[in-house]
């Protein structure tokens, strides 16, 4: 298998040093780009397209959670980890709605740094508990006052089945191998449940599903 591409997005040298550390000498991932900037992150980002991005929340020009919502914008299926110093950094909820999937503390191990970037790079999501609920209630809280289902968000018996393995935590391999289809056709399934419920990765299908009531915890 090829290496996990990886871009780093941080205005501090030296922590960008001991990421790109972590990242090649203990996950054996390919660190493609470092942006010390926002606005860089994006420009490699859309450059290098790299599977994973991890994107400090505090930057110059940019911060994370626009250069996320740019990143997401352009490229719907990229991936991006955004570090903070704080659990409860209120930035960090904005970065998941903008499309992050998921976050890092600053102080986590290089392990937890190294797994979560796998996670991500095979579809999955990084969102504490804590960070679930925040995530929950907002979605709980547009349905109050948003669409009432409309006739596009019906998904078909095919794309609903992905929908409930994603909901379930299940990566796009394993959904791959329990529905006898290839990587490929969860994509494209994905991509059109995705458009479907307006949102922007797996994690806000999940919530999304959940909310609704179409899947359990």
């Amino acid at each position: 298998m090829k290496p996990i591409r990886v871009l780093l997005a941080d205005d501090h040298h030296l922590f960008r040093e001991g990421l790109r550390h972590i990242c090649e000498a203990v996950g054996g991932f390919d660190v493609v780009g470092e942006a010390a900037t926002g606005t860089e992150a994006v420009t490699m980002s859309r450059d290098l397209n790299p599977d994973v991005a991890l994107m400090d929340i505090q930057m110059p020009e940019m911060d994370g959670v626009r250069a996320t919502a740019a990143i997401t914008g352009e490229r719907p299926d990229a991936r991006v980890i955004v570090l903070t110093m704080y659990r409860h950094d209120t930035y960090v909820f904005e970065a998941i709605k903008a499309g992050a999937s998921g976050y890092l503390l600053k102080d986590s191990s290089g392990d937890d740094v190294v797994a979560a970037v796998r996670c991500v790079a095979q579809g999955g999501a990084i969102i504490p508990p804590e960070m679930a609920s925040m995530v929950l209630a907002e979605f709980r809280r547009l349905a109050e006052g948003g669409r009432d289902g409309s006739s596009d968000e019906r998904l078909t018996a095919a794309e609903m089945e992905v929908l409930l393995r994603v909901a379930q935590g299940e990566d796009n391999y394993q959904i791959a191998a329990a529905l006898n289809i290839t990587t490929k056709t969860v994509t494209n399934r994905l991509y059109t449940i995705f458009c479907k419920l307006h949102v922007k990765n797996r994690t806000q299908a999940a919530l999304t599903a959940l909310r609704k009531g179409w899947a359990g915890l």
